[in-house]
This record gives structure tokens, C-alpha cells and sequence, in this order.
């Protein structure tokens, strides 16, 4: 028997066990199992469902004002089919040129961002872990900042957001295993634990550094901060085209790793009995998760909590299992990116919001809420 032919062995083994045994309507019964089965189903057809109307909202609602039918025809002119419809060259533009780039370009960045944080969580076995943990803010940050205050032109902000998360995930594994190899079995290797201080110092140096150029350069501070907190008014379709290979490879290579996330909530000890290479695994995800974040955090700016949050509602609706858990996580981390836009440009009209902070004013109280619960207690342990 493979080592994931028995580690799905045990995960089966682990849920049967959790469920109990008793009649048709105890814990381990038919209905409860069949209810337990739905709701996973359930959550995903509502977060696809979500995900639609956010989609159809940002593409009708902003500053200018097109009734949802002049909307619809200017997608549809520009159908294989050509159909025979009059519509002004300006509708036209505003749905294609702004509209639409910015939606997709919110979809790709906010389920990357939910599926890293999943990602991160189930690796790490920690429900504080983000995207941002790992340093991929900070590095991001220092690298936007240095093309800045350098003048250089603006086109090399997102490589130099890229390249400075990577770099900082990249130190932050290295330190963090190599930390923990010395009090770790040579099958678990680096504990997550050392990883996760790792990535604490090496954020704060790099937050460091980026502070004393800020101060060296004020008159760059604006531009800066604005990248900072976040943005997409800056979305084009050249800027889709540029993260999309890089978060297709990340999301198809979490997804197919999802199953072992789910055997490696039983331990590491446990997981590795099995036959899963946990550092094997560990290095994967969070190679594929940091490439991903680091692609969209490049194009995106910073933008907390959807790492967070999205998981965290997800967990409480769809359970616990990353079968369903990461999927459904990605799906409705696209549809709270693109509404908390929407928000975003539309709060302050004809100004908009960073959408920063419209994310970080509705994913604070609502994790708060989440810590305070006791499912969630419950969920999260």
C-alpha cells in the first residue's frame, strides 16, 4: 500500500472516529453523515454563487453611470458573434478598458491571497498564518519602496514587489529550517515553529529597512503608502496577463496537495508514519503558495485580512477538511475582493478608498467575532 493510499486510510479513519458509531439518527448515523456530506456542497455552490453576483456588481457599479443593459451590450459587441447592437465607443471602453481588467484582476488577486492563507494555515497548523507571515509583505514592501525613492519608472514596481517577497520567503525558510533541524527528527525536518519566528525577524528587519528609506525620501511617502495599503485602479489587462501563469501553477499545485494537508492535521509524527516526506511537503506548499501571493501582492499592493477571514468563514461553513476547504476558500476570497472594490470606488465617489482599508474595516471586527466563538475555538485547535 503507497504512503497516500494509507494516509487516506487514516484521514478516513480520522473522520469515522470523530463521528461515532450509533443508529440512523445518532452521531455516526446515516443523516448525520449525509448532512455532514452536504454541507461542503452547499457552501461551494454559495460561494460560486457569491462570486457570480460580485462579478456582475463589479462590472455594472462605478463612477459612471451605465444601466446594467448598456453594460450588457458592450460585452456582448465584442462577442465572436458580433451581434448587430449600436453602442457608444465610450461604454465600450469603460466596460473593457477599466471595468472588466479590474473585476478579473480582483478575482485572481483575492482567491490567490484566500488560498495562500489556507495554504499557510494547514501547513504550519497554525490559524494565525497568512499570506503575509513569511516576510512576502514585508519584502514586497522594501522592493516597491526602493523603485520608488530610486526613481526608477514605475513599470518595474510589480517585478520589484515579486522579486522582494520571494527573497523573503525564501531567507525566512532557510533560516527558520535550518533553526529547526537541530531539535527536529530527520523526517519532519525544520519545525514549523522556528519557520514562523523566522519570518517574524525577517519581517521586521525588512520593515526596518523600509522605514529608513521612507524617512530618507519623505517626498515619496504618498506614493508609498498608496502602493501600501493596496489598490486596484491600476488594473489592465497587461497586468493580468503578467500574474496569471504564476498564480495558475500556485493554485494548481495547492489544490493537488490538498488531501495531504488534511492527513497532515493529524501530526507530523503521525503524517510521516504514513509516508508523507513532511518536509517534502511543507517546502512545496509554501513555495507555491509564496509564488502565488508574491505574484498577486505585486500588481495588488498589501492587502490584509483576506488570508485570514476567508478561510476562517469558510472553516465554519464547509468544515475543516482541505478538500473542500481550499477551493471554496479561493472562490470566496475572489468574491470578498472584488465586492470590498466595489466598496472601495464607490464609498467616496468620485474618490476612492484604499481598498486596504475598506478590508481591514470589515475582516477586524468580523475575526474578532471568529475568535470570540466557540465553534470557532473548537475548529481552529
Amino acid at each position: 500500500m503507497t504512503g497516500l493510499a494509507r494516509a487516506e486510510r487514516a484521514d478516513r479513519a480520522e473522520h469515522a472516529g470523530r463521528a461515532g458509531l450509533g443508529g440512523p439518527g445518532g452521531p455516526g448515523g446515516p443523516a448525520n453523515r449525509a448532512g455532514r456530506r452536504s454541507k461542503p456542497r452547499i457552501a461551494l455552490l454559495a460561494a460560486s454563487a457569491a462570486l457570480l453576483l460580485a462579478v456582475i456588481a463589479g462590472v455594472c457599479i462605478g463612477p459612471a453611470d451605465l444601466s446594467p443593459a448598456a453594460v450588457a451590450e458592450a460585452i456582448l459587441v465584442r462577442m465572436p458573434w458580433h451581434p448587430d447592437l449600436a453602442v457608444p465607443a465610450l461604454n465600450a471602453a469603460i466596460v473593457w478598458q477599466i471595468r472588466l481588467p479590474r473585476v478579473i484582476l480582483g478575482v485572481l488577486v483575492g482567491s490567490m491571497l484566500a488560498g495562500g492563507g489556507a495554504s499557510y494555515q494547514g501547513i504550519f497548523r497554525n490559524p494565525l498564518a497568512d499570506p503575509y507571515l513569511l516576510g512576502v509583505a514585508a519584502g514586497a514592501g522594501l522592493g516597491a519602496t526602493i523603485v520608488v525613492v530610486s526613481g526608477f519608472s514605475q513599470a518595474l514596481l510589480p517585478p520589484a514587489a515579486f522579486a522582494g517577497g520571494a527573497v523573503a520567503v525564501g531567507l525566512t525558510y532557510l533560516l527558520g529550517a535550518s533553526a529547526g533541524r537541530s531539535g527536529q527528527s530527520a523526517v519532519t525536518g525544520g519545525g514549523t515553529g522556528s519557520i514562523l519566528l523566522a519570518g517574524i525577524a525577517v519581517a521586521a528587519l525588512l520593515t526596518a529597512f523600509q522605514t529608513y528609506l521612507q524617512q530618507q525620501h519623505t517626498q515619496d511617502l504618498v506614493a508609498v503608502y498608496s502602493w501600501i495599503l493596496g489598490g486596484l485602479s491600476g488594473a489592465s489587462w497587461a497586468q493580468v496577463g503578467l500574474i496569471l501563469p504564476y498564480l495558475a501553477v500556485s493554485a494548481v499545485a495547492l489544490l493537488a496537495h490538498r488531501r495531504l494537508l488534511d492527513v497532515l492535521r493529524v501530526g507530523e509524527t503521525e503524517a510521516a508514519s504514513l509516508g508523507v516526506d513532511v518536509a517534502r511537503l511543507r517546502l512545496t506548499v509554501v513555495i507555491a503558495a509564496t509564488l502565488g501571493v508574491a505574484a498577486a501582492v505585486a500588481v495588488s499592493g498589501l492587502i490584509g485580512f483576506v488570508g485570514i477571514i476567508v478561510p476562517h468563514a469558510v472553516r465554519l461553513i464547509a468544515g475543516p477538511s482541505y478538500r473542500m476547504l481550499l477551493p471554496v476558500s479561493m472562490i470566496g476570497g475572489a468574491a470578498f475582493l472584488v465586492l470590498a472594490d466595489v466598496l472601495a470606488r464607490t464609498v467616496q465617489s468620485p474618490n476612492e478608498v484604499p481598498i486596504g482599508v475598506i478590508t481591514a474595516i470589515i475582516g477586524a471586527p468580523f475575526f474578532l467575532f471568529v475568535l470570540r466563538s466557540r465553534r470557532a475555538r473548537q475548529d481552529l485547535s
